[in-house]
Formats: C-alpha cells, structure tokens, sequence
C-alpha cells in the first residue's frame, strides 16, 4: 500500500485541488467516492448497465456489468484493493480506457457469462450538471458533481455465450462521471438520524438523444413536492446550452405498481416558448438487483470483499422475490421520445418510494390505481 503521507506520480502535475498530496482526497469523509456510470441499449429488448468506482477512504475499488435480455438478466462484479490513487481505471476482467477525454471511451469486461469490448463516441458535448446536496438533519449524506453525456456504441458483446454485434446506426446510450460523498461500503450506525426516518424518495434522471440536440432533465423532490434538485438543458453539437426552465412532469404508472409506463414533460424555452417531451419506456434494470445500488443485498459499491474478488449472478425477473424486491429502488429504463417533432432515445431513471404528494402516494404501501 502506498504511503500517503508520501507523494506519487500524480504529483508530478498541476492537477491538485487542495494542499494535500494525490495519494489523498481532501476530505477523511468514508464516503468520498469517483465512479462512473454508463449504460447501452439497442432500442428494443437489450439492455446494459455497467460502471467502475474508486473509493480512496476505503482502500476499495470496483466495477459490475449487468444486461438484461427479456425477463433474465446477467451480473458479473469485481472487487479488489486500492492501494494508490491513479489514472488507471481497471479491477479485475474490467477496465475503462480513456481514449479522447470527453469525448470516447474503451470500455472491456472479461468473465464466463457476460463480456464486452465497447467503444462509446460522445454525440454531443458533456454536460456538467447542477451540485447535486442532501442532508438528514445536520449531516450532509450526499455531496457531489457529475457530468452527463449521450451517444454512441461499437463494439462486441456476449451474453450467456450468444455474441451480439453492437452497431452505433443502433446501439445508443448515456453515461455519467461522478465524484463527492453519498453513503457506499458497509453500512454505519443510523445514530441520530433514526430519529428521523426517511418518509420517501423521489427522483427523476432523463438524459435523451436526439439528432441534433440532447436533452438533460434532473429533478428531486421532497415527499410534499418542494423540490431540491432542478436541472433542465438542451445541449447542441456546437456547445450552446440552453436552460428549460422549471419542468412539469405528469408520470403514468402501470396500474397496481409505480412502475412508469409514460411521462409527459413539460419545458420553456428561453424565448418562452413550449417544449414537450413525450416518453415511452420499453424495458428497465433495477439498480439494486446486480448492480449494487442502494437496497442491493448481494453486493453494494465500496464495499470491502478482499483482493481480487469477483462474482457472477443470473436473475430471473420473473420469480416471486426478485418481483419483491423491484419497488425498492431505483430503476434505469430505456426511454423512447418524441420532442418537437423528432424522435430520440435515452433513458428514463425513476424512484418513487414512500409519500409524494404531487402523485398522490400517501406512504410506502401506496400503489397506483
């Protein structure tokens, strides 16, 4: 393990941001994290999610993949130690490789049941996002940045040892690059903060490509409907970026469940003029079944599983407990839209869990009619 009170390669150049050395963030917070997100789809019933995640405070490093195909779905992960920080973006059979910075990428994934060697070319410039912040009381739990960008696949993928040829005419996608502090590793103590219990969540991600523009829509909401997060641009391929004003969003559900089937969206221009986005979704991953996200109980980001680690599951979508555990976090769905007379693909990142007042769930338990 490195020694960070000793300096490292990074130090070498004019890329710090705080009087420490690289081998340290500038804050002792366990949950500093730097990761990324991407996912592909190929429009129809394919659909990937994958990222890698460096977590300096823990000593953690990480990465999964998991594709859905019709009601399976496939997950491989890694896990090994960090014991430097550094530029390389590699754990396991999985590595990303910066080819042109914000612009393209090389993403690999060597394991038995689910592979890919991916290059992803951004379609439009990437876009840096509002500060996104969150307390429970007096304690900050998420503090971070992130850029958003839409684009394009290539490449190879396997599936259970069925090869499937990725094309960017079809294959389309987003990605994201985040950085700051939210809760990752082994759980902590509740302290104080079960003193007041979560009374629910809501969120929604949309980043959609279309031919000549990208539109980028995050939005979070108490469970009364003040909201905490407002984000709405348009971005061109010559970098004009126009905000969208304050959107409205009208979700249906599949009856019986919060599982959204379509959304209607409404934006303003900055002439204030209207801009509608109507969306479709067509299939979804659950970010806590595989993928390690918030509720997953086989595997959570940072977490600490010993050097060079690495596991694979198969889920069956279908069965009673995977059924079960669907409503309890957040889901990834690749989003068909019409805006303004143009097409485009994208996805639509939903939760709704426990009250929201603006839709009507009155608590937990409470589903759509």
């Amino acid at each position: 393990m490195a020694d960070p009170m000793k300096p490292t390669d990074l130090d070498e150049f004019p890329v710090h941001q705080a009087p420490v050395p690289m081998a340290r963030v500038a804050t002792s917070d366990r949950n500093f994290y730097d990761r990324s997100y991407l996912n592909a789809h190929d429009r129809e019933g394919t659909f990937l999610v994958t990222g890698l995640g460096h977590y300096p405070n823990l000593g953690v490093k990480d990465a999964y993949a998991t594709v859905r195909r019709g009601d399976t779905q496939w997950t491989t992960r890694f896990s090994d130690a960090l014991d430097t920080r550094t530029t390389d973006q590699e754990v396991g059979g999985y590595r990303v490789e910066v080819l042109e910075p914000l612009s393209k990428l090389r993403v690999v994934c060597e394991s038995e049941s689910l592979s890919f060697d991916l290059e992803w070319n951004g379609s439009f410039p990437a876009l840096l996002e509002e500060r996104h912040l969150l307390f429970n009381g007096p304690r900050t739990t998420l503090d971070a940045q992130r850029f958003t960008q839409v684009g394009t696949w290539a490449g190879t993928l396997n599936v259970d040892g069925t090869d499937i040829a990725v094309s960017p005419e079809t294959w389309v996608g987003a990605r994201d690059r985040s950085w700051g502090i939210r809760p990752v590793g082994d759980g902590e103590p509740a302290g104080r903060s079960a003193d007041s219990p979560l009374e629910g969540f809501w969120w929604v991600y949309l980043p959609l490509r279309f031919d000549d523009f990208a539109l980028i829509m995050i939005l979070q909401e108490e469970p009364d409907g003040f909201r905490t997060l407002n984000d709405a641009r348009r971005v061109f391929a010559d970098g004009r970026v126009e905000q969208l004003g304050w959107p409205r969003i009208d979700i249906r559900y599949r009856s019986g469940s919060r599982h959204p089937e379509a959304a209607t969206v409404h934006l303003t221009t900055p002439e204030g003029k209207p801009l509608v986005v109507e969306i479709e979704t067509v299939t979804s991953i659950a970010l806590q079944i595989g993928a390690g996200y918030g509720g997953d109980p086989d595997w959570s980001h940072g977490q600490w599983k010993g050097r060079d680690w690495s596991s694979a599951s198969v889920y069956d979508l279908t069965s009673p407990e995977i059924i079960a555990r669907l409503p309890w976090g957040i889901s990834d769905h690749v989003a068909r839209a019409r805006c303004d007379g143009r097409t485009g693909w994208g996805m639509f990142e939903h939760a709704s869990m426990g009250r929201h007042d603006p839709t009507g769930f009155a608590d937990w338990t409470s589903l759509a009619p």
